[in-house]
């Protein structure tokens, strides 16, 4: 079975209900390789292409700006009104500049012409802010955002990460409707199992805005896969066996406790964690698409096979009361 498509927040567009996350797209090892050079990007987006995929989720910061060369020297034999693609900006490009980061004017006017450079395209579907940004007027970015929806570069408006918060999200869209500017209608941020401190606040202000959810680390960094054991040293080069934080953020007893429940689940349908993990946000009311990261062919397979997971709602119910919510 190939990928369903769903609507993308309340806009009249249609995109596939898995994203493809280009982050490690052209990222560069501490040996100086790349986590994914661009044969094997173009491998994963061939895939997911013939899987019915056709949203790739992007940032200008990725791979230095390779993420979207590589995406954009792929779309160059494809049809690229089929693929719906979206980027961020916000992150510094030149560290000794103040001007070249942010979401003020200037940078944001440089860099959404990078990314279509890059992409080799004349607009983006989606366009998000990387995150918040304390120094530059609300009005400026907003003005500057309804500037490239206007001229057509950018189709809808999107805000990433956990800051902006949800009171942030609720101002910027305000202003926007009193100047009569376009809105954020999308959103981004990190959402799985064993995190959802975005539940108490910020899902109540996209449910009520009607705005979509694409949540990255699906997967809660691998934790969710099944590959960490309570007792077990972290399997040798994971996130676990070198990153402090992973191991303080998923590798407690709490978080075991909600991964036994998705094994079980997993055995029940004769799956994986990572398919259960994954359908849990495919039938959750506030998802629109999850952003899948995998670094291989197989490990994307393996994403795509969660899209055929008829999750009762039993087992999402489950899942659900296993994994505690922050409130």
């Amino acid at each position: 079975m190939g990928l369903n498509s769903v609507r993308l927040g309340k806009t009249g567009l249609q995109v596939s209900e898995l994203a493809l996350g280009t982050a490690r797209f052209g990222n560069k090892r501490s040996d100086g390789g790349e986590e994914i050079p661009q044969e094997r990007a173009h491998e994963l987006l061939d895939r997911y292409a013939e899987a019915g995929g056709n949203f790739i989720d992007m940032a200008d910061v990725y791979g230095g700006g390779s993420a979207e060369k590589y995406v954009g020297d792929w779309l160059a034999d494809q049809d690229r009104d089929e693929f719906v693609l979206a980027s961020k900006i916000y992150w510094p490009i030149r560290e000794d500049d103040p001007n070249a980061q942010g979401l003020n004017r200037k940078h944001l006017r440089a860099q959404v012409d990078n990314i279509l450079d890059r992409l080799g395209t004349d607009y983006v579907d989606l366009l998000y802010i990387h995150r918040w940004d304390d120094e530059t007027p609300v009005k400026e970015f907003m003005r500057t955002l309804d500037g490239f929806v206007e001229d057509g570069r950018v189709h809808y408006l999107g805000a990433s990460n956990r800051d902006p918060n949800a009171w942030q999200v609720a101002k910027a869209n305000e202003i926007a409707k009193r100047e009569g500017w376009e809105p954020f209608t999308n959103t981004q941020i990190m959402f799985n199992l064993v995190d959802r401190q975005v539940e108490p606040e910020y899902l109540p202000m996209l449910d009520s805005y009607g705005l979509g959810l694409m949540p990255f680390s699906p997967l809660a960094g691998g934790f969710l896969t099944g590959k960490y054991e309570r007792d077990e040293s972290p399997p040798e080069g994971s996130r676990g066996a070198h990153e402090e934080r992973f191991h303080e953020m998923y590798l407690t007893e709490e978080n075991f406790e909600v991964l036994d429940t998705v094994r079980e689940v997993a055995e029940e349908y004769d799956t994986s964690p990572v398919q259960i993990s994954l359908a849990w946000l495919l039938n959750h009311p506030s998802v629109t698409a999850p952003v899948v990261g995998p670094r291989t062919v197989n490990q994307l397979e393996a994403n795509l096979n969660a899209a055929d997971i008829d999750l009762s709602s039993e087992a999402f119910d489950r899942l659900d009361e296993a994994a505690q919510a922050p409130y």
